[in-house]
């Protein structure tokens, strides 16, 4: 009896070394400092390095800056004059809209997200109700309605490097804005003209290339660049039938963020079985 089940458990043992499990794919080194993946419906956690990690976010900024805007109820359509107080005197970058340039509320709201126009995104919080500092105070509020506890906001235009986050509290925010169908098309717009009042046009481009890319399908964008932030990305795309939010932070090169982008995505595409647990 003894000797039977031990044959038994010799059968058992060499009918499953038969058997080769699959491993999960792994990713390919990212070159982002900071990166978190998450499927938005399911909440699983896809990827995540360093996402815990508070760091400056440069122009993701921008996406407080536009929720606060599109919740304020204010009229897209009123007039809004870019003035002295809107020139960038931390880091003098420059712009296209010269001081006393007029466009709509909605064709700033246009620029500072598919294009990153600081003078854009200064004037829509210096024309909110109170100025700029219940503008910012607004922001901050915001911040720590939806949950993002790691979070600062100083500036509407991500300029200062005092602008923080972390990538799991960007998440939250992609989360909010991504409920906002105005915002959602405004960042993955990929060229718009505006019209001066000297007959002047001006063209702006999407600053991440992906929008233009057939290949994806990307439902809301974001990209940021100061020194101290390095470059960064946050998007929300469809991979594979799922709604896919990845943040990365403080890459290094300039083209960086988008093959890291590319590397989650190969990732994913790789792993399907693991990535619907």
């Amino acid at each position: 009896m003894l000797r039977s089940f031990h044959l038994l458990c010799t059968a058992l043992l060499l009918l499953i070394s038969g058997f080769t499990f699959a491993t999960p794919v792994q990713a390919d080194p990212m070159r982002s400092e900071a990166v978190f993946v998450q499927d938005l419906k399911s909440t699983k956690v896809l990827y995540d390095k360093n996402s815990e990690d508070t760091r400056p976010i440069a122009s993701i900024t921008k996406l407080m800056t536009a929720l606060i805007v599109a919740e304020a109820g204010q009229n897209l359509q009123t007039k809004i004059t870019i003035s002295d107080e809107d020139i960038d005197r931390l880091r003098h970058s420059r712009s296209r809209l010269a001081v006393g340039t007029t466009l709509s509320r909605d064709d700033m709201l246009l620029l500072a997200l598919m294009s990153s126009e600081n003078r854009a995104a200064h004037a829509l919080a210096r024309y909110y109700a109170g100025g700029l500092p219940a503008f910012i105070r607004a922001m901050n509020d915001k911040a720590r309605e939806l949950g993002m506890r790691h979070t600062r906001f100083v500036d509407p235009t991500g300029l200062s490097a005092d602008n923080v986050s972390t990538p799991r509290d960007l998440i939250k925010l992609l989360e909010a804005v991504n409920e906002n169908p105005l915002i959602q098309r405004y960042t993955v717009n990929e060229r718009h003209k505006v019209t001066l009042k000297n007959g002047r046009s001006l063209t702006y481009n999407n600053t991440n290339r992906l929008v233009k890319n057939d290949d994806w399908a990307v439902q809301l964008s974001k990209t940021g660049f100061i020194n101290e932030a390095g470059r960064c990305l946050v998007m929300v795309t469809r991979i594979d039938g799922r709604d896919v939010a990845m943040v990365f932070l403080n890459s290094q090169g300039r083209y960086s963020r988008i093959g890291d982008a590319v590397r989650v995505r190969n990732y994913l595409e790789k792993n399907i079985d693991l990535a619907m647990l």
